[in-house]
C-alpha cells in the first residue's frame, strides 16, 4: 500500500499537477502502525516506553529528511533563481524542525504569498504532521493507559474510546474548517488528525472484522481502484473535510481485505516483489520526488514536464530514494543497533539536525551580510536614483552599472512595515485594524484605505507625512477595494470584504482624517474577479460621495500597471532589459478617470504612471532599483523614491483647495 500511495503522490504531481489521495493513505497508515505498536508496548510493558519509542522513530526518520534537505540547498543555490533563495531557507529550517505545515498554512492565508513559486520542500507538511503526531500519540495511548487502570478496562478498549473521541473531534472541526477556510485547513494538524486516528480505530479493530473471501475479494478491488481514481476525481480544494473519506476508506477497504489468497484479488497485485521494493523505499521516494520535479521545472524553464521528462523525474527519484535507503537508513541502523536507546535519540538527531541548520544559517547569514553590503550603495542616491531616473524624460537608467536593489532574493520581504507590523488584515478577517504612523496632534491626517494597491503606497506616504509632520493612519485589507459593490476573491463571494467596508466607513467617521488616499481605477486582470481591465469599480463614486458628507478629502490615485509576469525571478534569471512589461497590457490607452461622471468636489485624481513606464514600457528596473517584488506589487524601496513626485501632486491639491 505505501508503494501505491508514494507512486500515486509521484505520478499525480509529476504528471497531473494534481493531489492524488496517498498523502491521505500514508496518514491514515501512520495512525494504524503507531497505534498499533503503542498498544503492544503497553500491553507488554505496562506503560509507553518513549525512549524505545523515539529511537526507533529518529532512526527511521531523520537521516533520510536531513540528507534530503540538504540536497535541496544545494539543489536551490545551484538551479533556483536567488529571489527563490531565501524562502527554500526557511521552509528547509521549518521542515527540519516539524513546523513545515504550519509554516505553509500562515503563507497560504497571506495575500501577498499567493503567487510564490512552489517550495522544493513544501511536501514536508505531511511529514510535519505525523511529527506533531508522534509528539501527541503516546500521550494519549498513555492516557488511554491510566483510564484503563483505573476503570478496570482492557488497555484497548479505553484506548479505542479515547481514539474514537480524538476522531470524532477532529472530523468535525475538519468539515467545518474546510467550509470556513479550506487553505487555512488543508495544512492544519487539527484537521488531518482524524485520519491519523481512523488508522488507530482500524488497528484496534480490524482482527475482529470478520468477512466471506468473496466478499473481501471485492473490498480490495473497489479499494484499490477508489484510491487510483480518487486524485483524479477529487480536485485539491476539497480537502481535506469530509472528502478525505474518499482515500481514506479506499485504504480501509484495502487493509480489511487482507492476504485472500486469490488468483485475480488485489492483493495478488499488492504482493508483487516489485511493490514491496517500492514499498521499502516509500519514505525516501516521497522525499526525493518532490524537490526534483521542482528543479527540473526550473531548470528546463517549463511549468509542467512532458511524459518523457516525468519518466526522467521519476527515474531520477527511484534512484536517489534506493541509494538513501542504502548508503544512509541502512548504515545508520547498523550503527546505532545495541547501543542504549537512551543515547540514540540525541546522537542521530544531532547529528542529522546540526548539518541542516548550520547550512542553512550560514547561507541566511551570507546573505544578509550582502544585503548589509548594497544598502551600502543605496545610501547614495545618486547610485540608486529610482523615480528620479525618468524625471525630466529619463530613460529610467542610473549613472552607475550597480547590483540591482532590492536583489531579488530579497525582494518578497520589500513590502511596507505596515505588513510586518500586523496592520494589514487578511483575506479571511473582517475586523477592521488601523495602525497610525506620526504624532497624534499633527496638522494633517491622511488616511490610507483599499487593498493592497493602495497598501503598497504606503511607503511614500510615510516619507512624505514624517517630512511634513503629519501622521498617515493604515486601513488595509488584501484584494478588498473600498466600495459596497459586491465582490468576489479566487472566484467565490468576497463576504468579508463587504463587512470590512462597513466598518471602515464607521472607523472613518469616527476618526475624521483630513483626507483618504485610495485608489481610483483597478488593473486587475483577473476575470473572476468581474474585472479583466483598468475600471472606475461600480461603487467608488458614492463612497467619495459618504466622504464628502463627512467633509473628508479624496485622494484618488490610478493603479498601478500590472506586467503580467514575475518581475523579480525574471530579473533573477535574465538581464533588467528583458524583463519590461507594456503598459497596455493593463492600463486603458485613455484614462478611465477623464470620463467619470459626477465626480464630488472632494476628489483630486492623481496619476503617477510616467514615473513607473516610458511610453508603452513599464521596466522591472528603474534607476538600479526594482520596481516590482512580483508582477504587480510595487517595492517599498522604489516606492519611497516616488515620494518626490506624489509630494508635489499632494500639495498642488492642497493648494488648489485653498
Amino acid at each position: 500500500m505505501r508503494a501505491v500511495a508514494v507512486l500515486l503522490v509521484a505520478a499525480y504531481h509529476i504528471w497531473f499537477g494534481r493531489v492524488s489521495g496517498g498523502v491521505d493513505v500514508f496518514l491514515l497508515l501512520t495512525g494504524f502502525l503507531i497505534t498499533g505498536s503503542l498498544v503492544r508496548m503497553v500491553e507488554r510493558q505496562g506503560r509507553v516506553d518513549v525512549a524505545a519509542f523515539w529511537s526507533r522513530l529518529v532512526k527511521r526518520l531523520f537521516p533520510a529528511a536531513s540528507v534530503v534537505l540538504v540536497g535541496v540547498l544545494a539543489a536551490a543555490y545551484l538551479f533556483l533563481p536567488d529571489d527563490r533563495w531565501r524562502d527554500t531557507i526557511h521552509q528547509v529550517v521549518a521542515a527540519a524542525l516539524y513546523y513545515e505545515n504550519w509554516w505553509l498554512a500562515t503563507e497560504s492565508v497571506d495575500y501577498l504569498a499567493q503567487n510564490s513559486a512552489a517550495s522544493p520542500v513544501q511536501h514536508f507538511w505531511s511529514l510535519s504532521i505525523q511529527g506533531q503526531f508522534y509528539l501527541l500519540w503516546p500521550v494519549v495511548v498513555g492516557v488511554a493507559a491510566v483510564i484503563a487502570a483505573r476503570c478496570g478496562w482492557a488497555v484497548r478498549r479505553a484506548v479505542f474510546v479515547v481514539v474514537a473521541a480524538v476522531f470524532a473531534g477532529s472530523f468535525g472541526y475538519s468539515v467545518l474548517s474546510t467550509a470556513a477556510n479550506q487553505q487555512w485547513a488543508y495544512f492544519d494538524t487539527g484537521a488531518r488528525l482524524w485520519e491519523l486516528a481512523l488508522g488507530g480505530l482500524l488497528a484496534l479493530g480490524v482482527s475482529s472484522i470478520r468477512l466471506e473471501r468473496r466478499v473481501r475479494i471485492v473490498c480490495g478491488w473497489v479499494g484499490l481502484a477508489a484510491l487510483v481514481s480518487c486524485g483524479m476525481l477529487i480536485p485539491a480544494t476539497a480537502f481535506p473535510g469530509y472528502v478525505a473519506l474518499w482515500p481514506t476508506a479506499a485504504a480501509v477497504l484495502i487493509i480489511v481485505a487482507g492476504d485472500t489468497g486469490g488468483r485475480f484479488a488485489a492483493d495478488r497485485l499488492l504482493t508483487w516483489k516489485p511493490l514491496h521494493t517500492i514499498g521499502d523505499i516509500s519514505y525516501p521516494l516521497y522525499l526525493w520526488h518532490w524537490p526534483v520535479l521542482i528543479c527540473y521545472l526550473a531548470v528546463t524553464e517549463r511549468t509542467a514536464p512532458s511524459l518523457l521528462g516525468g519518466a526522467y523525474i521519476l527515474g531520477l527519484s527511484l534512484v536517489l530514494a534506493a541509494g538513501t535507503k542504502w548508503l544512509v537508513e541502512d548504515r545508520v541502523e547498523q550503527v546505532s543497533r545495541g547501543r542504549p536507546k537512551r543515547l540514540v535519540v540525541p546522537a542521530v538527531g544531532l547529528a542529522c539536525l546540526l548539518p541542516v541548520l548550520t547550512a542553512a544559517g550560514g547561507w541566511s547569514a551570507h546573505l544578509d551580510a550582502e544585503q548589509r553590503r548594497l544598502e551600502a550603495f543605496v545610501a547614495d542616491g545618486a547610485n540608486y536614483p529610482g523615480a528620479a531616473a525618468l524625471a525630466d524624460g529619463g530613460a529610467g537608467t542610473a549613472p552607475r552599472d550597480l547590483p540591482v536593489y532590492p536583489p531579488p532574493a530579497q525582494a518578497a520581504v520589500d513590502v511596507p512595515v505596515t505588513y510586518e507590523d500586523g496592520c494589514n488584515q487578511e483575506t479571511g478577517p473582517a475586523k477592521v485594524l488601523t495602525c497610525s504612523y506620526g504624532p497624534d496632534d499633527a496638522d494633517r491626517t491622511i488616511a490610507l484605505v483599499g487593498g493592497s494597491h493602495a497598501a503598497h503606497w504606503f511607503p511614500a506616504l510615510h516619507r512624505i507625512a514624517r517630512d511634513n509632520g503629519w501622521r498617515v493612519v493604515n486601513i488595509v485589507k488584501g484584494a478588498c477595494l473600498f466600495t459596497d459593490a459586491p465582490q468576489r476573491y479566487k472566484g467565490e463571494p468576497y463576504t468579508s470584504c463587504a463587512e470590512w467596508n462597513e466598518g471602515v466607513m464607521a472607523e472613518l467617521a469616527d476618526l475624521r482624517p483630513d483626507a483618504v488616499f485610495t485608489t481610483a481605477t483597478t488593473t486587475s486582470l483577473d476575470t473572476r474577479a468581474g474585472y479583466g481591465e483598468e475600471m472606475v469599480v461600480d461603487g467608488y463614486v458614492e463612497k467619495w460621495r459618504e466622504l464628502a458628507e463627512l467633509d473628508i478629502d479624496v485622494f484618488a490615485v490610478r493603479d498601478t500597471p500590472r506586467l503580467g509576469f514575475d518581475s523579480a525571478t525574471c530579473v533573477a534569471e535574465k538581464s533588467p532589459g528583458d524583463c519590461v512589461g507594456e503598459r497596455s497590457h493593463s492600463l486603458a490607452e485613455r484614462s478611465p478617470l477623464d470620463d467619470v461622471p459626477a465626480v464630488p468636489d472632494n476628489v483630486t485624481f492623481l496619476d503617477l504612471t510616467d514615473h513607473l513606464c516610458t511610453g508603452n514600457r513599464c521596466p522591472s528596473v528603474i534607476g538600479n532599483v526594482l520596481v516590482y517584488w512580483d508582477g504587480n506589487h510595487i517595492t517599498s524601496t522604489y516606492m519611497r523614491t516616488l515620494a518626490p513626485a506624489l509630494e508635489a501632486d499632494l500639495k498642488a491639491a492642497a493648494g488648489a483647495e485653498r
